[in-house]
């Protein structure tokens, strides 16, 4: 069993409580005076004492010690946050194998209350250096004094979010489940990813279909990607069709954003080169940036 499922299996009821009184003070504190944890908990500083010890062992809070005795959230605390949301919505019944590690972000997979076989992506903004994130995440831009953690939930929040509006539209996107926080729960796709697969069956085809998806992303819901390459692109073979699902959109911008057009520009141009230079396949850029942007109905 992974780490994250045997550390929330050692959680109980009063050790969620005083993680979510972490969580809302952080804004407000750097490190939550312990004080304070145990005025908004309203139960014996005894029993605080022994979670806070617990989690801190467990190493889902950090300590500071100094002028005053305070705790803060790390990742794995939020993350344990983020399960117990979905799993007492009847989201989430179980947390599986760790599928992958991104640059920003942690893939598992999953299982439903009905036994549905799921993904669910954690948010890790923060591994990388800040100027990139801030140069690939504009909303971390408009967020210079918020925390990781709180960045890592916002991008969250706008990956699901997006993904339910993209999904409504027909592109070829995971169908959003769920989220809490940072933590974002899709359907399983049992694919491969774009860089790693070989010999198509119709990589012309493939190419449409993801013009498709950017094209109905910026027309019918009026954002851009911004971030596409071949790492974020899953070919899924359903009804022997290759189908290409464009994953990991946290980072997208709205069509009137300043930057939209250059980022538009680079994920068709960057697009079309891959498969220009993978597969052989022939498409002006040009051509396919117009068709993505309305002004031609074909490629």
């Amino acid at each position: 069993m992974v780490l994250l499922a045997l550390t929330y299996k050692k959680l109980v009821p009063r050790d969620f409580k005083v993680l979510q009184v972490i969580e809302r003070e952080m804004p407000r504190y750097e490190y939550v005076p312990v004080e304070l944890i145990e005025r908004r908990l309203r139960m014996p500083s005894s029993h605080v004492a022994m979670s806070l010890q617990k989690l801190n062992q467990l190493k889902l809070v950090r300590r500071r010690l100094g002028e005053y005795v305070g705790y803060r959230l790390t990742y794995m605390g939020l993350d344990m946050l983020a399960i117990h949301s979905l799993v007492e919505r009847g989201i989430l019944h179980a947390l599986g194998d760790k599928l992958g590690v991104g640059k920003e972000s942690d893939v598992y997979s999953g299982l439903t209350p009905t036994g549905e076989r799921v993904i669910v992506k954690f948010h890790r903004v923060g591994r990388t250096s800040f100027q990139r994130v801030v140069r690939v995440r504009t909303y971390a831009a408009d967020r210079p004094y918020a925390t990781w953690l709180q960045i890592a939930k916002v991008a969250g929040q706008r990956e699901y979010r997006v993904l339910e509006e993209l999904y409504r539209e027909g592109a070829l996107v995971p169908k959003p489940l769920g989220y809490s926080r940072h933590a974002v729960v899709t359907e399983y796709l049992e694919g491969v990813e774009l860089y790693l697969y070989k010999d198509p069956i119709d990589p012309e085809s493939m190419l449409q279909r993801i013009l498709e998806t950017l094209r109905k992303a910026y027309l019918d819901v009026g954002i851009v990607h911004g971030d596409l390459s071949e790492y974020n692109v899953l070919v899924v073979i359903e009804d022997e069709e290759e189908k290409p699902y464009i994953i990991d959109w946290p980072q997208y911008v709205e069509r009137e954003h300043p930057s939209a057009e250059q980022l538009l520009r680079r994920d068709v141009e960057y697009i079309v080169r891959f498969f220009r230079k993978k597969y052989g396949v022939e498409v002006d850029a040009e051509k396919a940036l117009k068709y993505v942007k309305g002004e031609v109905e074909t490629v």
